[in-house]
């Protein structure tokens, strides 16, 4: 099932509870146990509208990691739009490729079709709540609704009031085909030959439900089912898409899903009590008003659109709208799409890890057949098991060969896609994704190259052409795979140790690190490659992954400063193809060098040039890595963990004098309070989960006291660079402040710098 049996039923169960005993209000000790009135405080991030959206871009979203939904005015037409789409719902030909064979397939939507014409519109997106409230207004009178997508069901419920001239309102099912939206002819990729759409979708009624069933080619189906209730003045719609494969057992579930379906209040409250357990895992507030709600809007998103056990998002998240990308991309998207669960402390979203454990012999079966004893890798990309089936160079994209142009040798992607799973390891030393996913998939990701590095007249290690993301032109030791190989030789080296493990190549990854040739270099900076200069725009930064993510290259380091500032400015320079994510990369870069204003500026230009007003992203078609990444470009600001050091307030711009955190998590495994007041850091706090060795950088003038929470002093020393070292067992905290100070070391929102307009269409 899509949603795990145990969180059905405990949702069931919490349901039954409540409907028995009546809804509990939550009381204000309750809403304020941590320091924080959450109800209040994120209610300055819901988004608004006082204008009808028109698109995807603009419109409320809601969302489950599996079944989402998006609302907006149905072009041409006095209604509006309420999408169904669902992350699992794909076609299953691997003959026809990813991006059509096993594409992503749309499933419909409903239309709200009011009496009278709408004159007006008023809605809200609760975040705390996780739920679309408001009124339309029309010439007959208004609707007043409320809608969720249930956090534990593949359940959309939408519960509408109408005013007595609105009685006449009717829901309309729209279902669409069950076809590759890369098939449309306005993107211009032709299928391949032989493709056709999916069988007619058939509609049925079953007692007072009514059912879509979309039977696919290959066997299996989706299925839309739907039902609506009358309870006094309310009218409830609720809606359920069930999927299978090869098997043709979703209608069942679906119809069973609508028909259990309690109301809205009694739904509501174990939804409520996930989405609040959520956002107390971690707290963030900065004096820009407008940015700290972007940044809790992003914590939205990435619940609704992503779970453990879902697929990995794909492009445009459950949201799926007409693209060109109906797949998962591996060669940016994915890692940009969940780095900020890391430092929200939210590993229970990480599909990476999941995904790449579960489906990992398919990887094998992803490169050519001569290396597929001993090696694995991941094509730019994948439907949700991970396959990519025909490669051709509209179908879908295969891993390729270095030194042979076709198909396109882009061989990097699986190594940086472990890099997610090491961060999730770093997070929480969980030595058992170590042992069982990182280490196994990273020595096969490894081996392939190792195939095919050989020494040149140099005596140095060099690679054959490979294809750096997305520059367009092969090049023999792209710095795209440079970096990579390092990291993930240097990675399993130290996993080994780890460990314990006398791996027997152990001696080869050694030589690798010793005798790899160094990353091509001139007067811009990082090349592409050995013979192809940066000399274009170029939205990605492939060419720059040794300095960020994978902090291979630091600011640290005196003798690369030179070439990391040369390198961004040449780079960000050419504005004909920049981007979203160009920015978010430039930020995070900027934070490293430790420059807050120019990180600022950088999101700054992101917010006025790409972000759309409900903050989603759009290039060609609809895409959401960006605004999340954006998220954790925010972070990157605020604390950086790389290197065995926790750095707090690293690059914070002159206007951000107050910060508040809590439970922030950081590599080794610590959770990180801290509040800075007037422009300095007053105090912080660590809380040790793992016990690993643990280091600071507080940026805390003069003398500092370290203790335990009732005070008693820590064993601490100063290292030779400033640096903190806190003797920290597993469970254990350290209170770290100014000596001679008694600050109050609860966590409360800080001031805003001044009022700004919220997201959405106000």
């Amino acid at each position: 099932m899509d949603i795990s049996r145990r969180t059905v039923l405990g949702g069931a169960l919490a349901g039954i509870a409540a409907g028995a005993v009546g809804l509990p209000q939550a009381s204000a000790a309750e809403l304020n146990r941590d320091g924080v009135d959450w109800a209040d405080f994120l209610a300055t991030a819901d988004l608004r509208w006082r204008r009808m959206p028109k698109t995807w871009y603009e419109g409320p979203f809601l969302g489950n990691g599996f079944l989402g939904s998006g609302s907006y005015a149905e072009p041409g037409r006095n209604a509006v739009r309420f999408t169904v789409q669902h992350s699992q719902v794909q076609d299953h030909r691997p003959q026809f490729g990813s991006l059509f064979g096993l594409a992503r397939l749309p499933i419909g939507y409903f239309t709200l079709e009011p009496v009278g014409a709408i004159t007006g519109l008023d809605w809200r997106l609760d975040i705390w709540n996780a739920e679309l409230t408001g009124t339309i207004t029309t010439a007959a009178g208004s609707l007043k609704l409320r809608a969720i997508v249930h956090t534990g069901q593949s359940l959309l419920a939408v519960e509408v009031r109408p005013s007595e001239g609105e009685h006449g309102f009717r829901w309309v099912f729209h279902p669409a085909k069950a076809i590759s939206p890369r098939a449309d002819p306005v993107w211009k990729k032709p299928p391949p030959e032989g493709y056709a759409e999916n069988p007619p979708v058939q509609l049925r009624q079953a007692g007072d439900a009514h059912l879509a069933v979309q039977p696919l080619l290959a066997g299996g189906e989706h299925v839309t089912a739907w039902r609506e209730v009358t309870r006094g003045s309310a009218r409830t719609l609720y809606t359920s898409v069930a999927w299978s494969h090869p098997e043709k057992t979703s209608a069942v579930r679906a119809l069973h899903t609508v028909r259990r379906a309690s109301t809205l209040d009694v739904l509501t409250w174990d939804h409520r009590r996930w989405w609040h357990d959520y956002y107390r895992r971690s707290f963030l507030s900065i004096p820009d008003t407008r940015l700290q709600s972007f940044y809790w809007i992003q914590l939205y998103k990435v619940a609704s659109a992503a779970r453990r056990e879902a697929p990995v998002m794909a492009t445009s998240g459950p949201w799926l709208e007409n693209t060109p990308w109906p797949a998962t991309w591996w060669n940016l998207n994915v890692q940009l799409e969940y780095w900020l669960i890391q430092g929200s402390n939210h590993l229970e979203l990480d599909a990476v890890s999941y995904a790449l454990g579960k489906y990992r012999d398919r990887l094998t079966s992803q490169v050519a057949k001569p290396y597929q004893a001993d090696s694995a890798g991941i094509p730019r990309t994948t439907d949700m098991t991970l396959l990519n089936g025909l490669a051709d160079s509209t179908s879908g994209y295969p891993v390729g060969i270095p030194g042979e142009d076709t198909p396109t040798p882009e061989v990097g992607n699986l190594t940086w896609a472990l890099h997610n799973v090491w961060l999730t390891y770093r997070h929480t030393m969980d030595r058992r994704l170590l042992r069982d996913t990182l280490f196994p998939l990273l020595r096969k990701a490894i081996n392939y190259y190792l195939h095919f590095l050989a020494p040149g007249p140099d005596g140095r290690l060099h690679l054959p052409a490979t294809f750096s993301p997305e520059y367009g032109v092969n090049a023999p030791d792209t710095n795209y795979d440079l970096a990579l190989i390092r990291w993930g030789c240097t990675t399993l080296l130290d996993t080994a140790r780890e460990l314990r493990i006398p791996d027997p190549l152990a001696g080869k990854w050694r030589q690798v690190l010793a005798t790899l040739t160094d990353y091509p270099a001139d007067e811009n900076g990082y090349m592409i490659g050995a013979g192809v200069p940066f000399a274009k725009s170029h939205r990605h930064y492939s060419h720059l992954l040794q300095i960020y993510p994978l902090y291979e290259i630091t600011w640290e380091q005196p003798e690369h400063r030179k070439i990391i500032e040369t390198s961004l400015d040449h780079w960000v320079g050419f504005e004909g193809a920049l981007q979203g994510y160009t920015f978010t990369g430039a930020a995070s870069i900027s934070a490293q060098m430790l420059r807050g204003e120019k990180a600022a500026y950088y999101l700054g230009e992101l917010q006025k040039r790409y972000i759309q007003p409900n903050t989603m992203y759009q290039e060609s078609g609809p895409v959401i890595e960006t605004p999340l990444s954006a998220a954790k470009s925010m972070q990157d600001m605020l604390v950086q963990s790389w290197g065995g050091v926790v750095r707090l307030f690293p690059a914070v711009p002159a206007a951000w004098g107050d910060i508040a955190l809590r439970d922030f998590r950081t590599e080794g495994a610590f959770l990180l309070s801290a509040s800075r007041q007037g422009g300095k850091t007053r105090w912080l706090k660590v809380h040790s989960e793992a016990g690993a060795p643990c280091v600071l950088r507080p940026g805390i003038d003069g003398e500092l006291t370290v203790t335990d929470a009732h005070g008693r002093p820590r064993r601490w020393r100063r290292l030779a660079n400033g640096d903190v070292q806190v003797d920290l067992g597993p469970g254990q905290d350290a209170y770290v402040c100014r000596r001679g100070d008694r600050p109050d070391f609860t966590v409360r929102p800080v001031a805003p710098g001044g009022s700004s307009d919220p997201w959405g269409m106000p």
